[in-house]
């Protein structure tokens, strides 16, 4: 019986290898982390207290704070709750973080925009009057942003005591503006009320002649801030 010859070995191919395929998704993997970092960066900046024109406010509440008879006093969004657009004007009527100040607040703050103005500076509205609603979310986004409802209450106090709720004080940007209006705001009865907030000035009928009253350090030090 003859014997055949067996027959010659056939090369097995090597199975390719999928680096390539293995480093696509690892780099697609990596940006979709990065752009679910950079949304939750902007979610945290967006909720923070001021983040939509206005900063960070504190004051007393009397018994009539928030009460509107068109309905606003349950409005937390929207120009009827008191949000501003940027670059709002205290001359701006049409407003009703500007409008719903007292009148007295905002008399001073209007002649003292006048003669800010024939030195190069403009105020800016950046809060004013707040819906009871407005200043609750704020004070839910600060609680939220700062991890405690004590530290959000060196920034942004409750409807209760807030006296944006009541229209007796407003937030004034830009920084030109605010540092003027701290060197100068006595003559108008204009006084900036906390350290830590250089934007926030309440009206105080006696500066004039006796000078602002000295700075509480934040909201937590001012006594109206337990009632």
């Amino acid at each position: 019986m003859q014997h055949r010859p067996a027959p010659p070995s056939v090369p097995v191919p090597a199975r390719p290898r999928r680096t390539g395929a293995v480093l696509v998704v690892v780099v697609l993997l990596a940006l979709v982390a990065a752009v679910a970092v950079v949304l939750v960066v902007l979610s945290a900046v967006s909720g923070r207290p001021g983040a939509t024109g206005g900063a960070p406010g504190h004051g007393l509440t009397g018994a009539s704070a928030g009460t509107h008879d068109d309905g606003t006093a349950g409005a937390a969004t929207g120009s009827a709750a008191g949000e501003v657009p940027s670059g709002a004007s205290v001359f701006d009527d049409d407003l009703p973080a500007v409008a719903r100040l007292q009148p007295d607040l905002l008399d001073a703050v209007r002649r003292a925009a006048r003669d800010a103005e024939g030195e190069g500076v403009r105020f800016v509205v950046n809060s004013g009057w707040r819906s009871p609603a407005l200043q609750e979310r704020l004070l839910d986004d600060a609680v939220a942003e700062y991890g405690s409802r004590q530290e959000a209450a060196r920034w942004v106090s409750t409807p209760e005591t807030s006296l944006h709720v009541r229209g007796e004080a407003i937030d004034i940007g830009d920084w030109d503006a605010a540092t003027w209006l701290q060197d100068n705001g006595a003559r108008y009865g204009l006084c900036q009320v906390y350290d830590n907030e250089a934007w926030h000035f309440e009206l105080r009928p006696d500066a004039p002649s006796d000078g602002c009253p000295r700075k509480y350090w934040d909201p937590t030090g001012d006594p109206r801030m337990q009632q």
